[in-house]
């Protein structure tokens, strides 16, 4: 009886991800062929790359050959779902966090997770970013006005680590390594797209915390935000933190308030 399609892909999917394995009857003879090694290397040398690609910080820290060997665990573990490859590696940093071999690189999870943040903020959509209006707004206008982080807006907050540091240190190839060492303490980025690339700086606890409340599932206004930022800092400067973000092009106005009255 000839297999179903699904039933043949299924076993076809766990002879390519499965060497050592006895492949399932509907692809025992295929696999027993030569050329399905060269498949299957070929593949795996394609999720490998990708990775590659995807977390350049991170090769730059442990070295291509370290890279390559704990990319191919992953590969094997987790193979691609998504045709566009830029795509592949959404729980590359959770695998890190778990993998052996990175057991004595704490750092190295948060590192790939501010890879990760590149990429999202890369293929994020567009949004109207314009934020003049709020000179125009009354505080009590100002204060209900609705907000929410930009669509290519990412950011991240390192209690103990300083991620962002290392990461924006081996960001790119033309990178040195910085100058200086890097002070061992927590520390948060924050990843825009302003102008149609992406950019990055230091982000303060404060910051983050704002845009969490941005971010918030229902909606957010920025009394909102501010009360978040005030409630982790007393004395912060919310005016100073708003600018900041607005000239990263971190914020959005989803529904701007009305300024005067309806005729």
């Amino acid at each position: 009886m000839t297999p179903g399609l699904e039933t043949f892909q299924s076993a076809f999917a766990h002879a390519l991800l499965n060497p050592g394995a006895a492949p399932h009857t509907p692809v025992r003879e295929l696999v027993s062929q030569p050329a399905f090694a060269v498949y299957r290397n070929t593949v795996m040398k394609g999720c490998v790359d990708a990775l590659e690609a995807n977390f350049p910080a991170v090769t730059r820290l442990v070295g291509a050959q370290w890279f390559r060997a704990v990319a191919l665990d992953y590969a094997i573990w987790q193979p691609p779902d998504d045709a566009r490859l830029l795509s592949y590696g959404r729980g590359f940093p959770d695998f890190l966090e778990l993998c052996e071999a990175a057991r004595e690189l704490p750092y190295l999870a948060g590192v790939a997770r501010l890879d990760r943040c590149w990429i999202e903020a890369h293929i994020a959509a567009d949004a109207d970013a314009e934020a003049a209006f709020l000179a125009t707004l009354s505080p009590e206008q100002l204060g209900a006005t609705p907000v929410a982080p930009h669509p290519a807006a990412r950011w991240r907050w390192f209690a103990n680590q300083p991620i962002f540091a290392l990461w924006s240190r081996n960001r790119t190839e033309c990178a040195d390594g910085g100058v200086g060492e890097i002070t061992w303490q927590g520390e948060g980025a924050l990843l825009t797209r302003p102008d149609g690339a992406v950019v990055w700086r230091a982000a303060s606890r404060t910051e983050c915390v704002f845009l969490d409340a941005c971010a918030a599932p229902r909606g957010a206004c920025l009394a909102d935000a501010a009360a978040a930022a005030i409630g982790l800092q007393p004395d912060a400067d919310l005016a100073m933190l708003l600018a900041g973000l607005l000239r990263a092009g971190a914020l959005i106005f989803p529904s701007r308030p009305l300024t005067g009255n309806p005729s």
